[in-house]
Order: C-alpha cells, then structure tokens, then sequence
C-alpha cells in the first residue's frame, strides 16, 4: 500500500524497505545504540512497517508490533535529519493512524524521550495505573 504526498511517498511494502539506512539511522539512537542489521530484519519481518521515501530514496520509518485484532507498540520512527521540519512526522503518523489494520485496536502504545508534542495530537496520552504495568528491560542487549 503506497501513500503520496508532496513528491514524498509512505509504503508499507517491506521490499522497498532500505536495511542499510534503517540500520544507519537506528544504530545512532538513545533506543536502539548498537543494534545488528539482523536483529533490523527480523524487527521487520514480525511488523507492519511503513517506509518514507522521496523517490527510491529512503528518508524515514516507522513500523508498529501488533496482531491487528487488539494491540500495537509503536516503535522506531524516525525521519533522517535534513528531511525534518516539512511534515513528514505528522503525516507519517497520519498515515499509520488510519492504516486499515490498526483500527478498532483496545490499546495502542509507545514510548519516547522527546516527541510527546507529536503523538499527542494522535491521541497518545501518558499512561494510566502505571503500577500496573510491568516489563523487562535489557538496556545493553544490542551492545552485547
């Protein structure tokens, strides 16, 4: 499924996906510091993806864990630095907010150091009965 907008493109066909700049781009990350392109490949082959693209190039990402029936986790946006502040971000979210298989979803999550501004005006809220939630955490598992 493909989505254009201004010369820009949004897939979410995973063949088209640029390994190698997602790579790039992750690897650089407070989130992801150290991951493999192997660990990328299989991210991706267990999500929905959507690719941001100007022609062939691949400029941003974005890919969302879910079973399409009651849950997602948003994971891994990004768009490269000199393609910032035209858009992209918002309708890239736009585009994910509205994809056929995310709809009638319970819940919806993700977590962010800095961009609350951004998926606020989706409707992410802070979380509710924090106590409740719990998780596992290996922040050096990429690095090992």
């Amino acid at each position: 499924m493909d989505f254009i907008k201004n010369g820009f493109t949004i897939s979410t066909e995973k063949d088209k996906l640029d390994i190698d700049v997602i790579h790039s781009f992750l690897n650089r990350t407070y989130w992801a510091e150290g991951i493999s392109k192997e660990i990328i490949r299989r991210s991706i082959e267990g999500s929905l993806c959507f690719g941001v693209f100007e022609n062939d190039k691949q400029i941003g990402f974005a890919r969302m864990i879910t079973d399409k029936a009651t849950f997602a986790y948003l994971a891994d946006v990004f768009i490269i630095e000199e393609y910032r502040g035209r858009g992209l971000s918002k309708w890239l979210m736009e585009v994910i907010m509205s994809h056929p298989d995310l709809q009638g979803l319970r819940r919806m999550v993700l977590v962010t150091k800095d961009a609350h501004g951004l998926y606020k005006q989706f409707g992410f809220t802070p979380l509710i009965n924090v106590d409740r939630w719990m998780h596992i955490l290996d922040l050096d598992v990429y690095k090992r």
